[in-house]
């Protein structure tokens, strides 16, 4: 059984679509997946469908939702015995349920396994596979995570988590390719990135390298500026001092600037003038 997280909800076994209609069985169906092969509380299911104070119907309610999800699972395997396998597949425990897949027919475990991979790439240095091992987490995303679930307080908690690292490997693969020369080819997706994410520092640190190593000093200056000027109003804050020295570097033109792609260790650019 193959399920996808990381965009829209999609379950199937033998190509066989098994994602239920009903709002709350997708949910159930979702939590149970971000914990593939693990038993999960039948009070934490509950937490998810209906917070901490969950009805007084809740329970037989939530195992009319346990057996629609069997019977799904049932006709999608087929044959006589379809139903015992659903019940294998989707399994009572004690005090919990638990779906009996591996963490590898889910893809959001896909996209660890790739971004630990390539940050452990670009710590030793290997910038080119780190780019390639990025791009290739990357690309298993098809939307926001759980995009179409009405998420509950427990699933709202793992889909922040996996965008906190959706845009954690999206910043790896941005250092890796500056320090492989391919800055020009970033500028498009840093403006973009920068527009998405109006208050994220290191971002704008790169998308501030980019526009200085294509020739552009005046347009990586600015970048700073409008940075400074919304921290500033929104938060009261100055930038951060990494981010404050990068900027005196380009007022300066430091020659360290242009050559930082081209060895050394392997730093973000965020922490390129770390004190």
């Amino acid at each position: 059984m193959k399920f996808q997280i990381l965009g829209p909800l999609h379950a199937e076994t033998g190509g066989v679509p098994v994602v239920p209609s009903a709002a709350k069985a997708r949910q159930i169906l979702a939590l149970l997946a971000l914990c593939p092969g693990q038993l999960v509380p039948v009070t934490t299911l509950r937490e998810e469908l209906w917070g901490p104070v969950p009805p007084r119907s809740a329970r037989t309610t939530f195992q009319t939702y346990i057996l629609r999800l069997r019977r799904i699972l049932a006709s999608a395997l087929g044959g006589p015995d379809g139903p015992a396998r659903a019940r294998r597949l989707l399994a009572t425990g004690h005090g919990g349920y638990l779906l009996r897949v591996a963490e590898e027919d889910v893809d959001a475990f896909a996209f660890r396994r790739a971004a630990q991979a390539g940050h452990a790439a670009f710590a030793n240095g290997d910038s080119e596979l780190a780019s390639q091992l990025s791009r290739q987490a990357l690309a298993l995303w098809r939307g926001p995570a759980l995009v179409d679930v009405r998420a509950g307080s427990v699933l709202r908690v793992h889909a922040a988590g996996l965008e906190e690292s959706r845009l954690l490997v999206t910043e790896r693969l941005i250092d890796a390719e500056l320090r492989l020369g391919r800055h020009r080819e970033l500028l498009a997706e840093l403006v973009e990135l920068t527009e998405r994410h109006p208050s994220n520092e290191r971002l704008y640190a790169q998308a501030m390298m980019a526009f200085y190593r294509s020739g552009r000093q005046s347009a990586a200056l600015d970048l700073y500026r409008r940075l400074r000027r919304r921290l500033i109003e929104e938060l009261g804050l100055e930038p951060a001092p990494q981010l404050q020295r990068l900027h005196q570097a380009m007022l300066s033109v430091d020659p360290r600037l242009d050559t930082a792609a081209q060895g050394g260790r392997p730093t973000s650019t965020f922490d390129l003038y770390a004190a």
